[in-house]
């Protein structure tokens, strides 16, 4: 029986080498995300999660203290005013749609507060965390 030829696998495309300006705002997001974290660790908060993705959209810091969960929005920009102007509504309603999945998949019995914060963060100053920054849709 003669043996047939192999054929060649069709390699796919490379894919293209993601903008300087997308790898450098990543970047900038994850050192924030970092920041914001370490903020909420100094002040007597447990991180139960970080970049908690679901279909409906990200929460960028999920953490409790006690009774109270707070899923929080972190902003990075040049100044602390900027960033606090840079949550939208559409990000607000997303991160509480967000929320309620976290919530139905991971019931807490303990908890009795949620909160939605935003933590603001700039260059050369520190993390400003506004607590019950928006209310959920």
């Amino acid at each position: 029986m003669a043996r047939r030829k192999a054929q060649p696998r069709n390699k796919p495309a490379p894919k293209p080498a993601p903008r300087p300006e997308l790898v450098a705002a990543f970047g900038l997001g994850i050192s924030a995300e970092s920041r914001a974290a370490a903020w909420l660790i100094a002040h007597g908060y447990r991180i139960l999660a970080r970049r908690w993705k679901s279909p409906l959209g990200e929460i960028d810091v999920i953490a409790a203290r006690r009774h109270t969960l707070i899923f929080v929005e972190v902003k990075a920009r040049a100044t602390l005013n900027d960033a606090a102007e840079a949550v939208t509504e559409r990000q607000k309603q997303r991160i509480a749609a967000a929320a309620e999945i976290r919530l139905a998949a991971n019931p807490m019995p303990t908890i009795r507060d949620m909160r939605f914060d935003a933590i603001l963060v700039a260059p050369g100053k520190l993390p400003r965390h506004i607590l019950s920054a928006f209310e959920s849709s």
